[in-house]
């Protein structure tokens, strides 16, 4: 959002104001401040003109525009109510140069988790991807992973759903009688481009089910529309909370792991990892400053940077 609008917004959020005073106010012409009242109208701010100026009634319920109207961290976000997939946009974007970029939609019609599985992106869910360049070796880029993971899980608990994260990518609710111990939330799916000792642009995409119904998902799933009684959240509030703990966060190693840490459902867990070559099973001790998992078998303690992880249950 522009700073003409988001000033415009300001002022007509604290009661009417006659266009005349409103152009005086910013510098710009009377039509330049009818311009930016129609931009905003189509994009579903409801602005009133009364006698007395004009006044914000309402904000959109969702939307580019309104998701960066109050949104304290800098990113402009590009909106599609239906798209085949933010993390391919989201590429595109990263292609022509773009950064602190979200790729925001209501609906995906070709979403993907990790291993390009299919995910499922129903209109009602949270489906964002942010384009980064952050100053990172490629060796650290699961940073942002870690970062995401956490921003996310505390926007939802903010919500009122207790999530945790599982190691790698997941939001789980959890539910002991549950595949795997719990029911996914979320998942995040972090793509890269980059040379050996340079990132050239990061892609940390955000896949939510936040207003899903439950028979719109997958058996193994949950969404915080169930997860709440069928209360829908604000998903305007939800997504803005998400990028501003992620930008705190993703600078911030230290504090990210410490955030991922607090929330996590992995570590403590006696774990089953699959690699290509071999599977690793103990208990999950620690993530290293890489987002690497530490794993201790009884015998060592294997670091793993990649793999399937399945929580275990005690018998197992």
């Amino acid at each position: 959002m522009n700073d003409t609008r988001r000033a415009i917004l300001d002022a007509l959020a604290a009661g009417p104001v006659a266009g005349p005073a409103l152009a005086d106010r910013l510098g710009v012409s009377r039509a330049a401040v009818w311009k930016h009242v129609e931009s905003l109208r189509e994009a579903g701010f409801a602005i009133e003109s009364t006698d007395e100026g004009y006044v914000l009634d309402a904000i959109p319920e969702f939307g580019g525009l309104a998701v960066e109207y109050g949104c304290e961290a800098p990113f402009e976000v590009e909106y599609h109510d239906s798209i085949p997939s933010t993390n391919d946009r989201a590429r595109e974007l990263a292609a022509d140069g773009a950064t602190d970029v979200v790729v925001l939609a209501d609906e995906q019609t070709g979403g993907r988790g990790r291993l390009d599985r299919a995910w499922s992106s129903p209109s009602g869910g949270v489906w964002l991807s942010v384009v980064c360049r952050p100053a990172l070796a490629p060796s650290r880029v699961s940073l942002l992973t870690i970062a995401a993971g956490a921003a996310a899980c505390g926007a939802v608990r903010e919500a009122g759903v207790d999530a945790r994260i599982k190691w790698p990518n997941d939001l789980l609710v959890l539910d002991p009688d549950a595949e795997r111990g719990g029911r996914k939330l979320a998942g995040i799916l972090t793509e890269m481009e980059g040379e050996a000792e340079r990132v050239s642009w990061v892609i940390s995409g955000l896949g939510l089910n936040a207003n899903v119904a439950g028979d719109a998902l997958p058996a193994d799933a949950t969404s915080l529309l169930v997860e709440r009684g069928g209360d829908p959240v604000d998903r305007r509030v939800l997504v803005q909370r998400v990028l501003e703990r992620f930008d705190d966060l993703r600078d911030d190693p230290d504090a990210a792991r410490a955030a991922w840490r607090e929330h996590a459902a992995t570590l403590g867990r006696r774990v089953r990892v699959t690699l290509p070559s071999e599977t690793i099973v103990g208990e999950a001790v620690d993530v290293t400053d890489t987002g690497a998992l530490v794993v201790d078998t009884g015998a060592e303690r294997r670091i793993v940077h990649a793999g399937d992880c399945e929580h275990l249950r005690p018998a197992e």
